[in-house]
C-alpha cells in the first residue's frame, strides 16, 4: 500500500545505542536478527521487511529512536508532503552506499517534534 504522498511503510528503524557491542549482542545472539552488517559506529539488522540501525551515541544523545518511511520517489514524496505543510530539515541527500544500493534520505518533524525520515532505496547499476 502507498499513500498519496507516497510513503510505502515503514523501512528502516534507528536505535541509539550507549554500548554498541552490546545492542547488537542482544539483538543478533538473544533476539536471532540476522546482522547485515557492521560500519564503523553502525550496525544494521535484518527485521523482515525493516531494518534495523542500531548507532552509537553520546549518553547525552542515547534514548530516541527515528522511524524511516521507506518512499519510491523520495523527490515526489518531498515536495507533497511540503504542499501539505510539512517542513524539512534538510533536501533529499545521499547518505550511503550498501548492500548494493544507494540510500537516500531526507529529514522531517511530527507537530512533537519527533524526528522522521524518508527513505529511497535505489539499485546500483551492475549489483542486481
Amino acid at each position: 500500500m502507498e499513500s498519496m504522498a507516497g510513503i510505502r511503510g515503514i523501512g528502516q528503524i534507528a536505535i541509539p545505542a550507549r554500548d554498541l557491542a552490546a545492542m547488537v549482542r542482544f539483538y543478533h545472539e538473544a533476539l536471532g536478527l540476522p546482522l547485515m552488517g557492521q560500519f564503523g559506529e553502525l550496525a544494521f539488522l535484518d527485521c523482515g521487511d525493516v531494518r534495523m540501525m542500531l548507532s552509537a551515541l553520546p549518553e547525552e544523545e542515547a534514548g530516541v529512536s527515528i522511524l524511516y518511511f521507506r518512499t519510491g520517489d523520495i523527490d515526489a514524496a518531498t515536495q507533497t508532503l511540503r504542499q501539505k505543510g510539512v517542513q524539512f530539515e534538510d533536501e533529499p541527500h545521499l547518505v550511503a552506499r550498501a548492500f548494493g544500493k544507494e540510500n537516500w534520505m531526507a529529514f522531517f518533524r511530527d507537530v512533537e517534534g519527533n524526528l522522521l525520515g524518508l527513505m529511497e532505496e535505489r539499485e546500483i547499476a551492475g549489483t542486481q
